[in-house]
């Protein structure tokens, strides 16, 4: 078993303080305390077989974000209120359908919203982009609610894209009435449908950058330090820990979606209604890690296929992959994982051709869904033929027409 400094984390953690240290490659295996536990709550009852007896989140999950190979699950599918992770989907539909560079004026409705903020004031202007960090950075409601009115007119128009889109995702257990998750009986979710739509939110340009960053500031943050910090410990304390949000109410009780990236491997935990909710991301990105194994199916400079080149000084150029395809393989199955390559290539380019340039892309499907891609580059070039060239050419290729 791998160890870290979980003693230290413990000392951040009581002071209400994230405590930066290197990390390491190794799992987190020692307990983190985490205060007491909100209300007294009937036994969890676990399962016979459970590997992970020790969690006390009532529905966890945690899988693969590329394959969605489903690595440990608990009460997965049990309807639960979500709380503030509720803000992903928020994300990632923002991410989707706004400008990220237009400015979002602060209207009367998202000052003041209650719960966590980051006290906008109405009136404010602030670039869509920097709402969304501090939205996920410092869970601010009023946030959520400038950024639904300026995408969709009002927040029960937003949340009912978020459903439609969560649903497009695979989340078909979901249902969102606002975009910040605060207590509504009509508001749910399971921990395999937030899964689905965290594991989906990575594949997007910025996602990861918003959701791992630890801190950030900001000329409109009403603090005098102007800093952000995000409320993610695992940021802090899990190695190679990416993601994503924290969330708690009285109703939903402790809440964390987690990320965590080791060797080209990106994992998804989630713990809902969760009493110790760092101990159980924790255990379970760690049970998660120990059982698979990063396979290469495909490595950088490989040939997969060629391209005519049309007027050019080759007939035609071979493709290569620009980067690694590296694939989840769990350790107890036997052989390497099945997977289909699909080849996006032209059928002809047209000279000049650059070895380097992009000339297309690499697909990898696993049960026909896409989990990875790579570029394809030209593994040579090929000049653009004068006519003296192509004269010669076709001279060259009558002679020997002629001749055999």
């Amino acid at each position: 078993m791998r160890r870290t400094a979980a003693l230290a984390v413990a000392a951040c953690l009581l002071s209400g303080e994230a405590m930066a240290f290197p990390l390491d490659t190794a799992p987190i295996t020692k307990a983190i305390k985490e205060g007491q536990p909100p209300v007294a709550e009937p036994p969890l009852a676990v399962a016979p077989g459970d590997p992970l007896p020790g969690l006390s989140a009532r529905s966890a999950i945690v899988l693969d974000a590329a394959t969605g190979l489903v690595l440990y699950e608990r009460n997965a599918d049990e309807r639960r209120y979500p709380a503030s992770t509720t803000k992903i989907m928020t994300l990632i539909l923002a991410l989707e359908k706004g400008d990220l560079d237009h400015m979002v004026t602060i209207s009367q409705a998202a000052e003041g919203v209650e719960g966590s903020t980051l006290w906008l004031k109405a009136g404010e202007r602030i670039p869509l982009r920097e709402l969304l960090y501090g939205m996920m950075m410092h869970s601010g409601n009023d946030a959520t609610v400038a950024i639904a009115e300026h995408i969709y007119g009002s927040v029960p128009a937003f949340a009912r894209q978020m459903t439609e889109r969560a649903r497009e995702l695979g989340a078909r257990d979901t249902s969102f009435v606002n975009a910040n998750g605060l207590p509504d009986d009509d508001h749910y979710t399971t921990a395999r449908d937030l899964a689905f739509i965290a594991a989906y939110g990575y594949s997007l340009p910025e996602f990861e950058d918003i959701v791992s960053t630890r801190e950030k500031s900001y000329s409109w943050v009403h603090d005098e330090n102007k800093q952000l910090r995000n409320e993610n410990q695992m940021l802090w304390f899990y190695p190679g820990g990416n993601g994503v949000k924290t969330g708690y109410t009285d109703k939903a009780g402790r809440c964390l979606v987690s990320g965590a990236k080791h060797d080209g491997i990106q994992l998804v935990a989630v713990v809902l209604d969760s009493l110790f909710m760092w101990n159980d991301s924790i255990a379970l990105l760690d049970y998660g890690f120990e059982q698979i194994e990063p396979v290469t199916v495909l490595k950088e400079g490989e040939a997969v296929g060629s391209v005519e080149i049309d007027g050019g000084s080759l007939s035609e150029i071979k493709a290569k992959v620009a980067s690694d395809i590296t694939l989840p393989h769990l350790k107890r199955s036997a052989g390497l994982p099945d997977f289909e390559k699909v080849l996006e290539l032209p059928e002809s380019l047209a000279a000049p051709v650059q070895e380097g340039d992009r000339i297309g892309r690499l697909v990898i499907k696993q049960n026909g869904r896409e989990v990875a891609s790579a570029d394809l580059l030209a593994a040579s070039s090929a000049t653009k033929m004068s006519l003296w060239d192509k004269f010669l050419a076709m001279w060259h290729d009558f002679w020997k027409g002629l001749f055999g």
